[in-house]
């Protein structure tokens, strides 16, 4: 079985774990709201002593999520003050060098350039704690006849440089669907900013490391690449699956032309069929052999917990399978 192939940047220890717990789904409890959240995730056990201020600066991917938790964990503790801006994963890494967050989540991993400036000034790397899983999903209009697309033909839609290799620009719907009602009507494509994590895997892994389109409309959230394609009927986009809502419907995609397509559901994540899947971060700045200050380490538990994986599968996002939440709990 495939988990997370190699070129998603999942590392094999991971993917291990993915391993681990692929098949017994029947160990895991069903939420009414959501993906599956593993009964084997440890609940979690508030102490005593934790107060103090948190700071969350990053993903916008993760800003809902990180908004759910941070009320969540003020329950156990209502003398800490959270606050949480997410206008992007290329925010993270400065704010966590210049000290202004505690927390930078990211939608993708850090570059090996934010690395080395993070390196420059504490002397030792940062660490990345796994805390969800996301089907990065393609999103059309509900009422748009077309189902499925090959990576390729996203590339096409999406890209001026075509280097996954299909034959021809895509420009118009008429070549995706016969429907009389699209034939008539251009591609309008709707996109992340440069400074989103989500451009940058999408450049990354669905236009093969080409250029975008030009006619990209960027928007400055996925919530609003959404909005835009509700209200716009030709319009295709993309974003995290926990931004799904009614007015727009995902499409099966496949890895190659001619291939089987599948949807953007958590067993097609975990089992690797579904080609735009990854893990979602929070990076912290943890000194090598010593544990984080109380305040983050008991957040970050929370996180990992069966508590926090149901908030992240109650906002449309894929909880971790306990056996991974476990290897991203040690590093903490």
């Amino acid at each position: 079985m495939t988990i997370f192939h190699n070129a998603y940047n999942v590392k094999p220890l991971l993917m291990a774990a993915l391993v681990a717990v692929a098949l017994p789904l029947s160990a895991q409890m069903a939420n009414a709201e959501g993906a599956v959240v593993d009964a084997k995730l440890p609940a979690y056990q508030a102490t005593t002593g934790v107060a103090g201020n948190i700071d969350s600066i990053g993903s916008d991917t993760l800003n809902n999520l990180m908004t759910f938790w941070s009320e969540s964990f003020k329950k156990h503790y209502p003398n800490v003050k959270i606050q949480v801006e997410g206008k992007g994963s290329s925010t993270a890494p400065p704010a966590l060098i210049a000290g202004t967050a505690s927390f930078g989540p990211m939608s993708r991993k850090m570059k090996n350039t934010e690395e080395d400036e993070f390196e420059k000034k504490y002397g030792f790397k940062p660490t990345p704690v796994g805390v969800a899983l996301d089907s990065l999903a393609v999103f059309v209009n509900k009422d748009n006849p077309v189902k499925s697309l090959s990576m390729p033909e996203v590339d096409a839609i999406f890209s001026k440089s075509r280097k996954g290799g299909y034959a021809t620009d895509i420009t118009e719907w008429k070549a995706l669907t016969p429907d009389a009602a699209y034939a008539s009507l251009p591609i309008s494509l709707y996109g992340r900013n440069s400074a989103s994590g989500t451009y940058g895997y999408f450049k990354e892994h669905a236009l093969y490391k080409g250029d975008y389109k030009d006619t990209v409309k960027e928007q400055p959230g996925s919530a609003a690449v959404v909005m835009g394609i509700t209200e716009d009927k030709a319009g295709i986009g993309y974003s995290g699956i926990g931004y799904l809502t009614s007015g727009v419907k995902t499409l099966a995609l496949s890895k190659k032309e001619g291939e089987p397509a599948y949807e953007a559901n958590m067993e097609n994540v975990i089992t690797g069929k579904y080609p735009l899947s990854r893990m979602l971060y929070i990076y912290v700045v943890k000194e090598p052999n010593k544990p984080l200050p109380a305040l983050q380490q008991e957040f970050l538990k929370f996180v990992l917990s069966k508590e926090g994986q149901a908030i992240v599968s109650k906002d449309g996002f894929l909880p971790l399978p306990a056996a991974l939440a476990a290897k991203e709990q040690a590093k903490i």
